[in-house]
């Protein structure tokens, strides 16, 4: 029995989920989220500093600040609220294919955790 639960906890500390970040610093993304009932689209385009993000005909340009290869900063170049003038804190869970699972927090509200899945649109 003694062999049996450690090569079941030596197997399961093999695994690693994988990330390849660096393939998702630069190019064109969308993300989709449910927002009364409705699934709505948001399109950006990330380069080594600036992303710009469109959602319902309106552009939004943000600062990038990568904090480590997964990890990132956005904070708004023209916020409108002081709500926006907070940086928002970008973690890369997992890639896969053309895609990667996220966390998301404002920096001043780190509790507050929400979650996504973006898909590679072009290079």
């Amino acid at each position: 029995m003694k062999r049996v639960l450690f090569l079941l906890l030596l197997l399961s500390s093999c695994y690693s989920v994988e990330r390849s970040c660096v393939d998702f610093k630069t190019g064109v993304f969308e993300f989709s989220t449910s927002i009364n009932d409705s699934i709505v689209t948001s399109t950006f385009t990330r380069t080594d500093k600036y992303e710009i993000e469109s959602f319902n005909g309106v552009k939004d340009s943000s600062i990038i600040k990568w904090v480590n290869e997964c990890e990132f900063l956005l904070t708004k170049i023209r916020p409108k609220t002081n709500q926006e003038k907070r940086p928002i804190r970008i973690k890369i869970l997992r890639t896969y294919g053309d895609q990667y699972d996220f966390e998301f927090s404002a920096v001043n509200n780190p509790d507050k955790i929400s979650r996504g899945t973006v898909k590679r649109v072009s290079d």
